[in-house]
């Protein structure tokens, strides 16, 4: 029990490294989290500072979910130990305590820690991702699926981790709750436009 209390408390460290406002500062960037929808993420920071720094975030989100479960994984964490270390990555990115408790979806962070289920199951979410946001232009949707969808797919490549990836998917969606009442209404801004010529 202390090794997972311990990986607890190091993945809500590295989910509260906010890579959105640590790479913009080094990057002489606008702050993301100053700007736009004020969301320190992947999808704000291609609004405010274009694709490569924002591909930079995505991986930088990804991989401070994926190292604390990888290690939880590698040092014989029970499967539904491995789900809690995985939320408490995404906590520290939703409520980073190194940036005043002001985080962002989770969304990237989410994705780096269920990442190490294989690569089938990564394809799977990347397509469902991909074909949500092409389909609609919102990014939130494409997430809303994707985390919707999760629990699913892994339940016919690995079930005895649906559990945690259930209750990642929980958390996900419950931090969309605002975006699913503006989409809604009709009110949630589109992430990417087609383009018309």
């Amino acid at each position: 029990m202390l090794l997972i209390f311990i990986m607890l408390i190091v993945a809500y460290l590295c989910g509260s490294l906010s890579g959105a406002v640590i790479l913009s500062k080094m990057l002489h960037l606008p702050n993301p989290s100053e700007h736009g929808s004020h969301n320190p993420g992947a999808t704000n920071m291609l609004r405010v500072n274009g694709r490569l720094p924002a591909l930079a975030v995505l991986f930088f989100d990804m991989a401070k979910g994926l190292l604390p479960v990888y290690f939880s994984y590698r040092f014989g964490v029970s499967p539904f130990f491995l789900g809690m270390i995985a939320i408490a990555a995404c906590l520290g990115h939703i409520f980073p305590c190194f940036f005043h408790f002001h985080g962002g979806k989770g969304v990237a962070t989410a994705l780096g820690a269920i990442v190490m289920i294989g690569l089938d199951f990564s394809g799977l979410l990347i397509v469902t991702w991909l074909i949500s946001v092409g389909l609609t232009g919102y990014a939130s949707v494409g997430a809303i699926v994707t985390f919707l969808l999760a629990p699913l797919y892994v339940w016919f490549i690995r079930p005895e981790l649906t559990m945690p990836v259930a209750m990642l998917s929980c958390l996900i969606l419950v931090r969309h709750h605002s975006n699913i009442q503006r989409l809604l209404k009709g009110e949630e801004p589109k992430t990417f436009r087609k383009k018309t010529h």
